[in-house]
């Protein structure tokens, strides 16, 4: 496997330093990318990065994954008009040993001589003096050549300014790149394309320095076809960590994606071949309303992220929520997919005492919950067929009692095909 091909179809690369591609020709090569620890988990926008690092090392190179510690604790001005708050340093190794479990997943930590490393840049700076920095670092790069990049110039020309610590930033990460390359034979950086700067500023830190050559190969910012933000959804990020955003929620957002995106994706986020992506977008131009490359892409990532009994589950959860789903299945869900579900969905309570005794459904939809204004309009609703509890039609002598509660807290009504409402009990 050829790791820059395998990127160019793909359309993983967005710049690439001259010589790049001999260098990997050449020899195994390690590469790195850091990540910022200043969140106990990473979200689908660090995946186009991670998918490097799998391609990296699929294709017999050797992946170093960096967690900034130290630049977590400075913050990168690139892409941001505002200084980020500043960790200390057991938040940080908190999070950096989240970050790697869900990695795991992803790459081979145990694989022999190109197995992923795994280093913090607080390890290397923690004890480096200021006057050390200056002189082991900072005369090698001018103030002209850092006021020079495009991350330093936005955020001065911006009116809010930038402190002297995110403008050194770039030194900092370039001394990363630096250590790395004397202590680890890393001879090349990767990472979004917004990061480019900062990695060339490693690159001339290694040239100036030691005289070594040093290489740079960056990927698009992904972007959605609407011109929306990737990644966002109304509730925010969407995270690996499923305690953020459970993997029904995940599931969702790959399922939702449009015809456009699903292509684009399809071939940076998954592991599947040339081959195996154009006979998904054949198949998917055939019949559109199968959304074919939608499911291959949302199954493959629920998986990977998650597991095949979460992929399942969104399956199961989705076909409830759509209609196919029976009292049964309601009662098999976990609580967390359950509340995902119908997160949103107009919400009420009921007293545990009425439902021991019992309540009429007509009573139960109107005075208890008020679902229907009226219990002439919940009858006649009822009547018509037109209420469903826990997905079973109900005639107007049911009794709804707490038999019915699913996770022993919760009541599903739905009335008409669409319009869902959550009851929860109360002591």
């Amino acid at each position: 496997m050829n790791f820059i091909e395998e990127l160019r179809w793909r359309g993983m690369i967005h710049s690439m330093m001259t010589g790049t591609e001999e260098q990997l020709a050449r020899e195994m090569t390690a590469a790195y990318i850091g990540y910022d620890p200043t969140s106990d988990s990473l979200h689908i926008g660090n995946l186009a990065s991670i998918m490097m690092l799998v391609h990296l090392q699929r294709a017999g190179h050797k992946p170093i994954v960096l967690i900034g510690g130290a630049t977590g604790m400075v913050g990168d001005p690139s892409g941001k008009s505002e200084e980020r708050n500043l960790l200390d340093e057991p938040v940080l190794r908190y999070n950096q040993e989240c970050i790697k479990k869900q990695l795991e997943k992803f790459l081979d930590f145990n694989c022999g001589a190109n197995s992923v490393e795994f280093v913090n840049n607080w390890d290397w700076t923690k004890e480096f003096s200021f006057l050390q920095f200056l002189r082991e670092v900072g005369k090698y790069i001018t103030v002209n050549y850092m006021i020079a990049k495009d991350s330093v110039k936005n955020r001065m020309d911006s009116g809010n300014g930038i402190s002297f610590t995110e403008f050194t930033y770039q030194l900092v990460q370039g001394y990363d790149f630096l250590w790395l390359f004397e202590n680890r034979n890393c001879k090349m950086q990767m990472g979004g394309s917004d990061q480019w700067g900062n990695i060339l500023t490693g690159t001339e830190l290694i040239r100036r320095k030691l005289g070594g050559e040093a290489y740079a190969l960056t990927c698009p910012l992904i972007t959605k076809s609407d011109g929306g933000k990737f990644g966002k959804t109304e509730e925010g990020n969407v995270w690996l960590d499923p305690e953020r955003t459970s993997p029904y929620r995940f599931y969702q957002f790959w399922l939702n994606t449009s015809d456009t995106d699903a292509e684009d994706y399809i071939r940076k986020f998954t592991l599947f071949s040339k081959d195996e992506v154009d006979r998904l977008i054949v198949e998917h131009h055939e019949a559109p309303h199968l959304r074919v490359l939608q499911k291959a892409l949302a199954k493959d990532l629920t998986v990977r992220v998650h597991s095949d009994q979460d992929y399942q589950s969104a399956i199961e959860a989705s076909e409830i929520l759509f209609g196919k789903g029976t009292t049964e299945t309601l009662k098999m869900l976990p609580e967390k997919i359950f509340l995902a579900i119908f997160e949103g969905v107009p919400q009420s309570s009921v007293s545990r005492n009425d439902l021991v005794t019992g309540v009429n459904i007509i009573d139960f939809l109107s005075e208890k919950t008020n679902i229907f204004p009226s219990k002439s309009e919940a009858r006649r609703s009822v009547k018509e067929g037109g209420v469903a509890l826990n997905k079973e039609k109900v005639g107007d002598t049911f009794i709804v009692n707490d038999s019915y509660l699913l996770n022993d807290k919760y009541i599903l009504v739905q009335k008409g095909k669409k319009n869902y409402f959550l009851i929860t009990v109360i002591s």
